[in-house]
């Protein structure tokens, strides 16, 4: 079922996406050579709680009941799409990382991602990055009232199509609320149906997902990393939007 948030939900849903911003770019000034993706588990969960916070994906239910995930955000590199695990490993100059934060305020979720570069990325890698985010930024344009999630669909393949990047299908963007995961889901491609019409009060995650390869997709041993089926590398970027009367509105920034 899909609710329309009230002006005070969405309030605390952008006191939520504030703090998420906040962690995207608290970590985003750590990536470097040498750091573990532990390390930046624990700077993010030590910020989203001093804000007064609870992390969104500590012990989020996966596909398999007894695995939890384990960390307060995802770290996914290079051919990781979605979901990566914090842990022991370092990062080392030259790889692809998309961080994926989430936050509770006062019941209520704000989630993003953002893909960085630890080093100077080659071309292909920075038109990577550079066109998935771009793609984001046309999905949430087209997330007006009257529109439909056809529209925010169209406007994320439409951006990808030209440089013939792999539009992950099996992951899609969702609607939030006081539940990360909510109705409706957003396709980032077309799927020949319009789908839900959106109206004032709507709430989604808009987050396309990007690959130098195929679509393909796996999940690894840890059920819950996602990686390319081919090995090629992923971008992902995400924010949190509201409808509203005069277009949409980003909830997830600093």
């Amino acid at each position: 079922m899909v609710t329309r948030k009230s002006r005070r939900e969405i309030d605390l849903m952008r006191r939520a996406g504030a703090i998420v911003g906040e962690v995207l770019d608290l970590v985003g000034t750590e990536l470097r050579p040498g750091v573990t993706t532990a390390e930046l588990d624990r700077l993010a969960e030590a910020h989203i709680r001093a804000a007064g916070a609870i992390p969104s994906f500590l012990d989020y239910p996966g596909i398999n009941p007894r695995r939890p995930f384990p960390g307060s955000i995802c770290v996914s590199i290079d051919d990781e799409i979605v979901h990566g695990i914090p842990g022991s490993r370092t990062l080392r100059a030259g790889q692809i990382v998309s961080i994926d934060a989430g936050a509770i305020v006062e019941g209520w979720h704000g989630d993003a991602a953002r893909t960085f570069y630890v080093g100077e990325p080659p071309e292909e890698v920075a038109q990577l990055i550079d066109t998935t985010r771009a793609a984001m930024l046309a999905g949430i344009a087209a997330a007006r009232p009257g529109n439909y999630i056809s529209d925010i669909s169209c406007a994320v393949e439409d951006v990808a199509r030209p440089h013939g990047y792999g539009i992950i299908r099996q992951f899609v963007g969702h609607g939030i609320g006081t539940e990360m995961h909510e109705e409706p889901q957003v396709p980032n491609y077309r799927t020949g149906r319009k789908g839900l019409r959106l109206e004032p009060g709507i709430c989604l995650a808009i987050e396309p997902m990007f690959t130098l390869g195929s679509h393909e997709t796996r999940i690894l041993p840890d059920d819950w990393t996602v990686v390319t089926k081919d090995g090629s590398l992923a971008a992902h970027w995400e924010h949190s939007i509201a409808v509203t009367e005069n277009g949409p509105v980003i909830l997830t920034v600093a």
